[in-house]
């Protein structure tokens, strides 16, 4: 495995970053530094600058607790904060939505500065497919904005897990064009049978 260690804090918070689903401690999450993940997921590009997305992070202990009720998984039972995340759709001048593009890059900013800032967290959609009203209501986001992912917030109380091994450099990345080596491309085929 390639060493992935970097002296730039940037790199360094990006290749160490995973998805923490474990509990979190009693630590509370400063408005301060929730403020501070939400301006990096406004810094994010945004496709003709139509700025799709917006967030709304929780904090106060009833509201907390009712996003605890709706949405049950071990991370949010311990959390003691929350990011949701609302996308809607605004054509860009070429007449195509970016909104999936724009809520993509926008999580991950704010995955990164979690990490960055000393907390945890998990990106939470596919999950909260069956609670997104209840979810919504919760802080009271208007239409035209849809719920599409959230992020439980806080210090974690277990152990780290390593980052998800991924696929080997030249088995998803080549330069100038796509050549792959006799044994990536033998463990490719295996897995397509």
């Amino acid at each position: 495995m390639t060493d992935t260690s970097h002296p730039n804090e940037t790199l360094s918070t990006i290749f160490s970053r995973s998805s923490y689903r474990g509990l979190f401690t009693g630590t509370p999450v400063p408005r301060h530094d929730l403020e501070t993940i939400l301006r990096a997921g406004i810094a994010a590009p945004s496709g003709c600058n139509r700025q799709t997305t917006a967030f709304v992070a929780v904090d106060d202990p009833d509201r907390v607790a009712r996003i605890k009720q709706i949405f049950r998984r071990p991370s949010c039972d311990t959390a003691p904060a929350f990011i949701l995340i609302f996308t809607r759709e605004i054509p860009g001048v070429d007449g195509h939505n970016y909104n999936i593009e724009d809520f993509s890059a926008a999580v991950e900013n704010m995955l990164l500065a979690i990490k960055s800032l000393g907390y945890e967290s998990c990106w939470y959609q596919g999950g909260i497919r069956n609670c997104l009203e209840p979810l919504r209501a919760v802080v009271r986001m208007p239409d035209p904005y849809r719920l599409i992912c959230l992020l439980p917030v806080g210090v974690a109380a277990e152990p780290l897990h390593s980052a998800a091994e991924k696929k080997p450099f030249g088995e998803r990345a080549w330069f100038n064009e796509y050549t792959p080596d006799a044994v990536s491309y033998t463990h490719l085929r295996a897995h397509e049978t």
